[in-house]
């Protein structure tokens, strides 16, 4: 069956019937109609005529109420129906993801700045790479300044037939830009690097389409000969904003140049986010104890939905568990906590594997963060992956402009992880990450951190 057969099926199947029943209502009327619809059909599995049968309608009004409550029955419930965030539809066979199946990562073309030709990191790729075609370029930002047309999101789906070497001239540092209105756990990113090799569906990274290929750097010397400026005892900082930490470091070898870095800065804490399992250089590295190596933690039912490529569950865990076994610190993020049928017996499962496994006096934390992103990536998720169920949730505007579960829903889920957890250690430090301090306080969970 050729890829989402089902949802452009469908989607047709909508757009006839609202053209054949609601032909009197203006344009954006239809599109909010056509958009309710395909949500429900799609959510529920069944035809969208028969989201209609039986019910008689008299103006746009009822017909859109009647909708919304069935689309959004808890945000409706709590009127909070006014924040539901209604785009145009649109698919595009064209810019849907292809395949999903695990495939080792090959890029197709490797571009290095002229003056990295001889770096290290650029004689480990034509190593683990001999096949791909090495080119030239004088720097990243005269190669894109030829480029005439804009990035899209079909260039974000070839991104890993490409990689770019380069001299970071940006500065490598910057504080957590935590959302408005939430605890700011005093957190630092250190930038290594721009884009990733793994697939999530929920990724933020689709919404930066501005590079046509993977970027890792070069010269991480400059961070280094820099670090002493923003150096603060007690600090945290830590990769995977924009790429993950560990996805090549077998090529990067960058985790050897950052422990051994760290091993000079006992004081501060550094933290490698993954969702991989290649830690062989993590294992053979002489750390001080102040490297914490992280998971992102979901049910594997998840992970085999959304997170195409990574590690599995077990292979985190196993993971996480050679590392304690080599003396790190290790730390796990349940982020993005997806509320589905069932999710609470399903996150129960991860949470008893993980402290089944890990011993809590190893573990430096753990973060929980319920699904949430900026607007405008609803209609870049539905392009690339028209069969997601990530977006059959109930999401709306919240607090921070950033389309989120509401509030009751997402208090639901704090309090049952939070609980669980407690029930294997009272002693593991606990946060919620990019979540309004209201929450904090009705959950009565104490931040773990220095906060702002």
């Amino acid at each position: 069956m050729r890829p989402y057969k089902k949802e452009f099926y469908t989607l047709r199947r909508v757009k006839d019937l609202v053209k054949s029943y609601f032909s009197h209502f203006g344009v954006n009327k239809q599109r909010e109609i056509t958009r309710l619809l395909y949500e429900i059909s799609k959510k529920e599995n069944i035809a969208p005529e028969n989201v209609l049968k039986h019910e008689n309608f008299d103006n746009f009004d009822e017909i859109k109420t009647y909708l919304l409550k069935k689309r959004f029955p808890c945000t409706y419930a709590h009127s909070e129906i006014s924040k539901i965030y209604l785009p145009r539809l649109e698919l595009n066979p064209r810019l849907c993801v292809k395949s999903k199946k695990k495939n080792t990562f090959y890029p197709k073309n490797i571009f290095i700045e002229a003056s990295l030709e001889k770096s290290h990191i650029a004689s480990r790729f034509r190593n683990a790479f001999p096949e791909s075609r090495f080119l030239e370029i004088k720097s990243l930002k005269e190669h894109l300044s030829k480029r005439k047309e804009r990035f899209s999101i079909s260039d974000y789906n070839n991104r890993r037939d490409m990689v770019f070497i380069i001299n970071e001239i940006q500065d490598f540092f910057k504080r957590c830009p935590c959302t408005a209105g939430a605890y700011g756990c005093g957190y630092n990113i250190f930038n290594l690097g721009f884009g990733c090799i793994f697939e999530c569906t929920y990724c933020y990274l689709q919404e930066y389409v501005n590079s046509p290929g993977i970027i890792f750097p070069a010269n991480l010397d400059k961070f280094f000969s820099a670090f002493d400026s923003y150096k603060r005892a007690g600090m945290r900082i830590g990769t995977g904003e924009f790429s993950d930490s560990l996805m090549l470091d077998d090529v990067t070898e960058y985790s050897l140049s950052l422990i051994d870095f760290f091993r000079r800065h006992p004081q501060v804490t550094f933290e490698f986010k993954t969702k991989s399992d290649n830690i062989k250089n993590l294992l053979k590295a002489k750390h001080a104890g102040n490297i914490v190596i992280s998971w992102s933690l979901n049910p594997q039912k998840m992970i085999n939905e959304n997170e195409f490529f990574t590690a599995t569950l077990m292979d985190r865990i196993n993971s996480a568990l050679h590392c304690t076994e080599a003396g790190y610190k290790v730390g796990f993020h349940f982020d993005p906590v997806i509320y589905f049928k069932d999710w609470q017996k399903h996150y129960g499962n991860v949470i008893n594997i993980l402290f089944d496994a890990i011993k809590a006096k190893d573990i430096a934390w753990i973060s929980i963060g319920t699904f949430r992103f900026k607007p405008e990536l609803k209609k870049v998720i539905e392009a690339r992956f028209p069969d997601n169920k990530i977006l059959d949730g109930e999401l709306m505007i919240g607090y921070d402009k950033k389309l989120r579960y509401p509030h009751t829903i997402r208090y639901h889920i704090y309090s049952a992880l939070v609980q669980m957890m407690a029930k294997r250690s009272k002693k593991v430090p606990i946060y919620l990450c990019m979540e309004e301090k209201s929450m904090w306080r009705e959950l009565k969970v104490a931040p773990p951190f220095n906060i702002t």
